[in-house]
């Protein structure tokens, strides 16, 4: 059952990765992440705890799935808010500079506090991210993109970790 967990765990991982566009539908690669990962959560929930090298792999794979899975979860759940919001959709919105990057960096250090038993690690990324992105948050559509995207990126990340921390015990 813990490889079959594993096998899932990068699957969601590269599930996420898959372009859009060329008949993809734009949401497909995230629903198909998260179905992954949520079996992989069930599945880890359920099986004995992994040890030695399967239990380095589940580690390894969750902090991948946390910075990978991510990448495709914050766009789209940015689409389905824009979609919501009473904006009139003339003016695009850019996004915020550096995103991505500082969202990876952002999902690894969540999962990985996770993973080593330390979540007020989160408090402490949370605060530097505020901190660094204080100047940019003054504007309306920078702010609600930085609480979309951090929540769906920080939930991501606890996600993926959690599969991970269900793997070791």
């Amino acid at each position: 059952m813990t490889v079959v967990t594993l096998v899932l765990l990068a699957l969601a991982a590269l599930a996420a990765v898959v372009p859009a566009g060329n008949g993809v539908r734009r949401w497909l690669p995230t629903a198909a992440a998260s179905a992954l990962l949520a079996v992989a959560a069930v599945l880890a929930s359920v099986a004995g705890p992994a040890l030695g090298f399967g239990h380095a792999v589940g580690i390894v794979l969750s902090v991948v799935a946390a910075a990978v899975g991510g990448t495709a979860m914050v766009p789209t759940v940015f689409r389905v808010a824009r979609r919501s919001s009473d904006s009139t959709g003339d003016d695009p919105v850019e996004p915020l500079r550096g995103g991505l990057t500082i969202g990876v960096l952002e999902r690894v250090a969540v999962a990985v506090s996770i993973l080593a038993g330390w979540p007020e690690g989160i408090a402490i990324v949370l605060a530097v991210k505020g901190l660094a992105r204080y100047p940019e948050l003054r504007e309306s559509h920078a702010s609600e993109q930085f609480i979309i995207g951090t929540f769906a990126s920080v939930l991501w990340a606890l996600a993926a970790a959690g599969v991970g921390t269900a793997l070791g015990s």
